[in-house]
């Protein structure tokens, strides 16, 4: 069912927006891939992929563990060179996407909020997030986890 929205979800804002943050995706079957030992295929999991998008997630080698977070950037940003920085910060709630403009780099961070706040005791004690500039949305964050001067910026495509 989460799997069409987020397909939906893609398709509709398609000329709206150019980068979408989602909090806990769907991990689905997306095909099964050939298997000598078992003929009926091993399951390829992952997050839906549309062609006009790039989807950006870390990956996980444990069931049980997907990571709560994701990121779309359509394809009309592809000048702007966007990488996945896992080697910076790897944490599963935690999606660290930078891009570069104008020969200026630029960071997109996405990050989930469970009940424990692991995600954000994590980044309090991580030491480069004094030198990043940060814009929050969030739903259900408490004020004692909110770091530096934290605002809400929603960009939408004019």
């Amino acid at each position: 069912m989460f799997k069409r929205i987020i397909s939906y979800l893609i398709l509709e804002i398609n000329y709206d927006f150019n980068i979408i943050l989602i909090q806990e995706p769907s991990w689905t079957t997306i095909r099964s891939i050939p298997s000598s030992e078992n003929c009926e295929g091993i399951p390829l999991v992952g997050i839906p992929n549309h062609p006009n998008w790039l989807t950006f997630a870390r990956g996980s080698d444990l069931a049980n563990d997907f990571p709560r977070v994701t990121i779309y950037v359509n394809i009309r940003l592809l000048s702007l060179c966007f990488s996945l920085c896992k080697d910076i910060i790897n944490h599963r709630d935690i999606l660290l996407v930078s891009f570069c403009n104008n020969n200026v780099l630029f960071w997109i961070m996405n990050i989930y909020s469970n009940s424990s706040h692991s995600a954000l005791k994590y980044l309090m004690l991580w030491q480069p997030l004094d030198q990043c500039p940060i814009a929050v949305l969030t739903i259900n964050l408490k004020g004692e986890y909110l770091v530096g001067n934290m605002s809400c910026v929603i960009h939408k495509r004019t």
